[in-house]
């Protein structure tokens, strides 16, 4: 970074702290006493009650029952009535981690959702820039095209891209000259296919969330960068991505948490997994164990995975942006 563009940040930096922190209508002196929680100091908790009871009902209960469930041997028999629950303790973790199709599933769960995060992150953020560059009415025509994506169920959204590369009727094929070619025959190509519906849907939220961080950037700060002959590409990695960090860090988050627990398009684009379970990921495969096979104890149990894995990849995310010196 050029000393003219590190200059330009953090004057727009200190433009933002300072307009965020001082007082309008001269420098008065606010009482920043504590208060006590019997009185005024209570009357945010009154106004989001109502909506930590809901959150309540709605996150902590299920997640409750999920780990209940995952410590007992729960099958059809026990659903009917036909046998009693009986407590098995940690046996349904032990059966879950001593299953080699557990950890390959894993895998390419991971794998796939890497690849999903980095490429909505990718086009939305690209189509961000780009919603700054072009004239009002492209820029409305794009927004709306995107806001469609997005506004799209994920089942109707897989089936429109299942008929697009269908092998005996979809365009796509017959542009690219590749006939009776099935993409969901071959692991990759599946992948690749789910993947891009995933991307279709997800990076609307991406660029309307860094498009909204781009406008609110003083102006001062690009020009100052753009004087100094930086680059459209230098300008993003020097200027806005260090300014944006924040918004970046929220839509990662969210697009991790979203594409690790993809269910419906490979479900749909796959047939529920894909030839001999060659697609499947956790989400696919919990379902399968639970609904498929009647043990629901075992699908409990790679539901609490899945949520553990979630909870340590986030946390480790937010440690490592805590020690680049980010306030969380």
């Amino acid at each position: 970074m050029t000393p003219t563009v590190g200059v330009a940040v953090e004057r727009g930096r200190l433009r933002v702290r300072r307009g965020l922190s001082r007082p309008r209508g001269g420098s008065r002196k606010f009482n920043t006493a504590p208060r006590p929680f019997g009185g005024a100091g209570c009357h945010p908790w009154l106004y989001l009650a109502p909506a930590l009871v809901v959150l309540g009902g709605l996150l902590i209960y299920p997640i409750y029952q999920l780990g209940l469930i995952s410590v007992f041997r729960y099958t059809q028999a026990q659903v009917s009535g036909g046998e009693p629950t009986a407590f098995v303790g940690l046996g349904n973790y032990s059966d879950v981690f001593s299953d080699d199709q557990f950890w390959s599933v894993l895998l390419a769960t991971v794998l796939f959702a890497a690849s999903c995060v980095v490429s909505t992150l990718a086009v939305g953020c690209a189509l961000a820039v780009l919603l700054t560059r072009v004239r009002a009415l492209p820029r409305l025509a794009l927004m709306l095209a995107a806001l469609g994506a997005w506004a799209t169920p994920a089942v109707t959204g897989s089936t429109v891209w299942l008929f697009l590369f269908d092998p005996d009727f979809g365009p796509v094929n017959r542009l690219l000259g590749l006939g009776d070619h099935s993409w969901t025959y071959g692991r990759y190509s599946a992948f690749l296919l789910v993947l891009l519906e995933v991307v279709w849907c997800s990076f609307p939220f991406v660029m309307v969330t860094v498009y909204a961080g781009i406008r609110s950037v003083p102006s001062e700060v690009l020009e100052a960068a753009a004087l100094d002959g930086a680059s459209q590409w230098r300008i993003w990695r020097s200027v806005l991505a260090p300014m944006l960090r924040p918004i970046l860090m929220i839509v990662t988050i969210q697009s991790v948490i979203w594409d690790f627990k993809v269910f419906t398009q490979i479900y749909v684009m796959t047939g529920g997994g894909g030839i001999a379970g060659q697609n499947l990921v956790l989400n696919v495969y919990a379902y399968q164990q639970a609904f498929a096979s009647s043990q629901y104890g075992l699908g409990a149990a790679i539901g609490v995975v899945t949520l553990l894995v979630l909870l340590a990849v986030t946390l480790v995310y937010l440690r490592l942006l805590r020690r680049q010196g980010e306030e969380l």
